[in-house]
């Protein structure tokens, strides 16, 4: 197997180079990544789900500066942190509840067993997490301490009773990693059927003999489109050809390939001929806590121009593209600007962009995306199911944790 510090390397050598387009093949080789970064990570006796969280932290927190605007990065990373902390915490009930039973099995207890209390769900939780943060206020004036709740065994025996525990020790570490290891394979498996099981739900949404606008080039849109074509829906399609990359020119000849009637327009004739639509349907490059979408450029004029005909704006995206941060949180990154040459030809207009030759300059500013606030969106369908704007905040706390909303190594602290 090779080191994992080459294969880090060279996905950073990729992540700075652009050389992976679109966040679904991004998502999914992050995952593949911190997979191997966590099989092979050594782990101690005590804390070992603190030793693969500072792994993970150290690769996640390279990835995301190699490019900080491909938000996919840093939400696989997250997600790979909730999963070490969901699997840890499981087993920690899992051995709590372990302790309980065989305390309760044992006879010569029975007298015993009343001066300890049954731990309740909230209290082996706590001390599932005690494990992985330092304890706060709240937990430090608890009623019921969790060192309390488990009957102390007697110190015959010392050296087996130290060898019998190295061994439990190992041995979670081991269950720990294989049950990371899967639940990360799972992950895997979502991002790559995430496209299915969206358009699995096209027919709910498209209905006949309707007019469908989008605008650029999605995967996601193409499957979803045609997953309702597969199902004898019969429907047009406006296709903005999304300059300056003209993205659209590309789904269009897909959808016309599929047997689907496709119109392309301009970006500048959405205002003209939304009147006529009776639905918007649309990628993004990532949904934030508060709704709001980091989509391809010109994609806010678009939803303005929906607002405004009150025509539904819908958003596609799987759940790999759901970013747990704010568009003003700092570390959110939301632009990033392309080659001016994309626009104009450099040798076409050199006289111009030369500002040494003391006339006026021209300059070129090519921004990569649009920021669509959550109020323009009516509907986001995600490979969940459909959810509104207003609620998308609670699904995204579903997949993260709250501690690792900043993915950066955080110096130990002396006292």
């Amino acid at each position: 197997m090779p080191d994992v510090h080459i294969l880090v390397n060279d996905f950073v050598n990729q992540l700075k180079k652009r050389k992976i387009e679109g966040s679904q093949a991004t998502a999914k080789q992050t995952a593949e990544l911190l997979r191997s970064v966590i099989s092979q990570q050594r782990l101690p006796q005590t804390n070992q789900a603190t030793a693969l969280i500072n792994a993970v932290r150290v690769v996640g927190e390279k990835l995301i500066a190699a490019n900080p605007v491909e938000l996919a990065v840093g939400n696989i990373a997250r997600r790979v942190l909730h999963i070490i902390r969901e699997e840890d915490l499981s087993l920690a009930t899992a051995a709590i509840a372990g302790l309980e039973l065989s305390a309760v099995s044992d006879d010569e207890d029975d007298v015993d067993r009343d001066d300890y209390p049954v731990l309740s769900a909230a209290s082996v939780a706590a001390a599932a997490r005690s494990t992985l943060r330092p304890p706060s206020l709240q937990t430090l004036l608890e009623d019921t301490p969790i060192t309390a709740a488990i009957p102390h065994t007697s110190s015959s025996g010392g050296d087996s009773e130290g060898k019998s525990r190295s061994i439990d020790k190992s041995s979670r570490g081991r269950k720990l990693k294989h049950d990371v290891i899967e639940a990360v394979n799972e992950l895997i498996q979502d991002i790559s059927t995430c496209y299915e099981q969206i358009a699995e739900q096209a027919v709910e949404h498209i209905h006949q003999n309707e007019v469908i606008l989008t605008l650029g080039s999605s995967k996601t849109v193409l499957e979803f489109l045609c997953a309702a074509k597969e199902k004898k829906r019969s429907f047009k399609i406006f296709v903005a050809e999304g300059a300056p990359r003209y993205q659209g020119h590309f789904l269009a000849k897909e959808l016309a390939a599929r047997g689907l009637q496709t119109t392309v327009i301009t970006d500048s004739a959405v205002f003209a001929m939304i009147s006529r639509v009776n639905m918007v349907i649309v990628g993004a490059h990532a949904v934030m806590a508060n709704g709001g979408v980091v989509a391809p450029v010109g994609l806010n004029m678009v939803a303005l121009a929906a607002q405004r005909h009150a025509v539904p704006f819908v958003v596609l995206a799987g759940s790999h593209k759901l970013c747990p941060l704010y568009p003003h949180n700092p570390e959110v990154l939301l632009n990033e600007l392309r080659s001016p040459s994309e626009l104009l030809d450099f040798g076409e207009f050199s006289d111009c962009m030369d500002s040494a030759s003391g006339g006026g300059s021209l300059h070129v500013v090519n921004p990569t995306f649009d920021y669509v606030p959550p109020k323009l969106v009516s509907l986001f369908i995600t490979d969940t199911g459909g959810h509104n704007p207003s609620y998308m905040y609670r699904l995204i706390a579903d997949y993260y944790s709250a501690d690792d909303l900043v993915v950066e190594r955080r110096p130990a602290t002396g006292i």
